[in-house]
């Protein structure tokens, strides 16, 4: 009893932690371009099969450019990203932390960093359950030294799901909104007794979580099929293609870049300055949904040869003046879709334009601008003084399925399907 009750209390404290705990957060300024991927595609979502051989890589740079005592773990949570009240041995098989052994200090780039990588899982430590995972990178084999975290998915296909987006009924969204209706059908292995308590969906847009839909509850449901067709829950701002930057070069400077200015030890570049969207016309081309890979142009090994800039953005607004009651962001994957500190951008009387300036490896970004209300509680930031939202836009958008057996402990990933809005269904 004295056992159980220890082992219970160990979980409570386990679990309190890591309610303080950002899913995705970068805790150390010498930590840069972290990267967590599909296997071989920089823009593919961290997600892998239970029992598969499907793998990931991570990816990162430390600008001490020494080499460190990193390490790894998983942390299983349930769909709301509150960690599971499980022991490692519960949804870890092997090891409960992993050393990153492969590392290379830079060479002919003017920043000098230390670059590491992994392919996840290794065989000495796998996630034995499907749901959503955190993995924990910390420093010298200590958990609380916490460096980074990233999400992860892990799932265990037992559902089908069937999709398609719409553009919506509702007069008030009919022109500036995307709305997805889809079909969840439940294989039989599974053991439903109340379908709207054991499934939970979670809709994302563009891989984000900033933005996602939860708590939806079916409009029509049989033994093992669950509808959803509403016109007000499941329903996304479009926005608009997001803006680009092409800094594979740092030498040959691209369409966005207004100038340059090169040192012996470092290298700023400025980007041409941004206006808003809101009121331009659709204008349809392919991007990559604001995420960002890393490539350079020069043939040169990407990982530990390539160089960083100081960048330089710019956005002006309407009239040149600032907006009265709203903080304005630099948004994408590039600033984790986080309103951080660092992607505020500060208005500059001067010239009447927000300004802000990020540390970033060569490569291709995606980005927009975002505002958010100074006295709104929640946070939420939208495009719809910046950029504007028309429904025509391309948007990919991800549905997870998540089920409880009735006495678990944890909510499992059972199934996810992808749809592009510029695709009939799936």
């Amino acid at each position: 009893m004295c056992r159980r009750s220890l082992y219970l209390l160990i979980l409570l404290i386990t679990g309190i932690h890591g309610f303080s705990q950002i899913p995705e957060q970068v805790y150390a300024p010498n930590i840069k371009s972290v990267q967590l991927f599909t296997y071989g595609n920089q823009l593919g979502y961290p997600i892998i099969r239970l029992g598969s051989s499907d793998q990931l890589e991570l990816h990162f740079d430390d600008l001490d450019a020494n080499v460190k005592n990193y390490s790894y773990t998983f942390q299983l949570c349930n769909a709301d990203w509150t960690p599971a009240v499980l022991s490692h041995f519960d949804f870890i098989k092997g090891f409960s932390q992993v050393r990153l052994s492969t590392y290379r200090i830079s060479s002919i780039a003017f920043t000098r960093y230390t670059h590491y990588q992994a392919v996840l899982p290794d065989r000495n430590c796998v996630p034995s359950r499907s749901g959503n995972y955190i993995l924990k990178v910390f420093l010298n084999s200590d958990t609380s030294q916490l460096i980074f975290t990233r999400r992860m998915l892990v799932v265990q296909e037992l559902s089908a799901i069937s999709a398609q987006v719409q553009q919506p009924f509702n007069g008030q969204y009919f022109r500036s909104h995307q709305k997805i209706q889809f079909k969840v059908g439940l294989n039989e292995g599974l053991d439903v007794v109340n379908a709207q308590q054991q499934v939970k969906v979670t809709l994302m847009q563009n891989m984000r979580w900033d933005n996602a839909i939860t708590g939806m509850r079916p409009t029509f449901f049989s033994r093992r099929t669950l509808e959803y067709n509403t016109e007000n829950e499941a329903v996304f701002p479009a926005g608009k293609e997001w803006r680009w930057l092409d800094l594979r070069s740092f030498r040959l400077q691209s369409d966005r870049v207004a100038d340059a200015r090169y040192t012996n030890k470092s290298t700023e570049i400025f980007v041409r300055p941004d206006v808003e969207r809101q009121s331009q016309r659709f204008n349809f081309y392919r991007d990559n949904n604001g995420r960002y890979f890393l490539e350079p142009t020069e043939s040169i090994n990407p990982l530990w040869q390539s160089d960083y800039a100081t960048v330089h953005f710019t956005f002006v607004p309407t009239g040149n003046t600032p907006f009265p009651d709203k903080d304005v962001y630099l948004f994408g994957q590039l600033t984790d879709y986080d309103l951080r500190d660092q992607a505020k951008m500060e208005y500059n009387a001067d010239k009447g334009v927000y300004e802000t300036s990020l540390f970033l490896k060569q490569g291709y970004y995606d980005y927009m601008y975002v505002t958010v209300g100074k006295n709104d509680p929640k946070r939420k930031a939208g495009f719809e003084n910046t950029e504007g939202d028309l429904w025509e836009s391309e948007n990919e958008y991800m549905i997870l399925v998540y089920f409880r057996e009735l006495a678990g402990r944890a909510d499992r990933l059972i199934g996810y399907a992808r749809i592009n809005s510029r695709l009939a269904t799936k």
